[in-house]
């Protein structure tokens, strides 16, 4: 039998602890063993039952979320998914929380009853389980418990697909990236070890609400050598520049003489995702002159796999990262088992191995 999923909600509205409760326990699953008003509580009810995962608020009386999760992460590290409000300031707070070891985040306006509660409570049941059985968050939380440099890499078992890894790359024309659940964390890892002189632009699309790719575009770009913005319409996608797709909108291009500029627009509105990285990817081999370098990185489901296949069909490169360090190893688990990733490398190696490629 399947072991249930036991969880710790952790939130000061009533309302959002019945909602989260309901909808989780509508999976035979998971269990949600106890519910807290504030992070004091919380941690209270966290030592005392040991769960499985949190969800965690972050603004709370007389203790917030970020504080309880820095506590949780020094005496007790386990999976804490965020429950975040879609302002400015719940962006911010929760780029925070990632930072202090969250491993993701629902947003709070999408987490009550509405019109799409099916749909909302399959992801949020999906991302549960996905976290609650990561093998690679696992071995992170064990380094973390053992005082061992936190890392996203465990080796656990060997590399799905390996090949070759290219260099001096020169026809390939710009860098495209899908990226999901657990993608804050790893981009953290690879937007800013890249060099200052990267030859290529690079475009991604980040499964993210409004105002959180924003804040996430400003503080990698606080982090990095290279540039990196949220995609205005009309933005060139040059050398040196990382254009993050806007939550809640897709990013496109469209031929600006030898180059391509970002185009930022609500359609196609049938997506499961948007911004939508096979919408992006597709859009992007269309345009450019030249063959494609395409990343795929940690979340659910398939999202980018059709623009992959596109990539590999004109002549591109595909890396994919590899299911040990990946919080969930869907899109890239897609990617490999269709045969279109030419080699499945750690999420610490993925900087190293897009400038291989480009480089002589």
């Amino acid at each position: 039998m399947t072991p249930t999923i036991n969880v710790v909600i952790v939130d000061d509205s009533a309302f959002m602890r019945k909602s989260l409760s309901m909808m989780l326990e509508s999976d035979p699953q998971i269990k949600v063993v106890a519910t807290a008003r504030n992070g004091k509580e919380g941690i209270e009810k966290i030592r005392q039952y040991r769960p499985d995962l949190v969800t965690m608020d972050i603004e709370m009386p007389e203790m917030d979320g970020l504080t309880a999760l820095g506590i949780i992460m020094k005496e007790m590290p386990l999976p804490v998914l965020m429950v975040s409000s879609l302002t400015n300031e719940g962006a911010q707070s929760t780029l925070d929380a990632l930072n202090l070891g969250a491993v993701d985040f629902i947003p709070k306006d999408l987490s009550s009853v509405s019109l799409d509660i099916v749909k909302i409570k399959e992801d949020l049941i999906a991302k549960v389980k996905h976290i609650a059985q990561s093998r690679a968050l696992q071995f992170r939380l064990q380094r973390i418990r053992s005082g061992g440099r936190t890392r996203a890499a465990a080796p656990l078992a060997p590399v799905q697909r390996a090949g070759s890894v290219p260099s001096g790359r020169k026809d390939l024309r710009a860098v495209v990236i899908g990226i999901s659940t657990g993608g804050p964390f790893a981009l953290l890892q690879t937007i800013p070890k890249l060099p200052k002189d990267f030859p290529l632009g690079i475009a991604i699309v980040q499964h993210m609400p409004p105002r959180f790719t924003k804040s996430m575009a400003e503080r990698l770009n606080g982090l990095s050598k290279v540039e990196v913005k949220e995609a205005e319409a009309g933005d060139i996608l040059r050398p040196g520049l990382v254009l993050i797709a806007p939550g809640g909108m897709h990013m496109t291009f469209e031929a600006n003489g030898n180059s391509a500029a970002a185009v930022i627009s609500p359609e196609p509105s049938t997506t499961l995702h948007r911004p939508c990285a096979d919408v992006m990817i597709l859009s992007a081999a269309d345009v450019f002159k030249g063959p494609l370098l395409g990343v795929i990185m940690t979340g659910m489901g398939k999202d980018g796999l059709q623009g992959l296949k596109r990539i590999k069909m004109l002549g591109g490169f595909v890396v994919a990262q590899n299911e040990e360090t990946c919080v969930v190893y869907g899109m890239p688990k897609a990617a490999v088992d269709e045969g279109v990733a030419d080699v499945a490398v750690a999420l610490e190696d993925i900087p190293k191995t897009l400038v291989k490629i480009v480089s002589e």
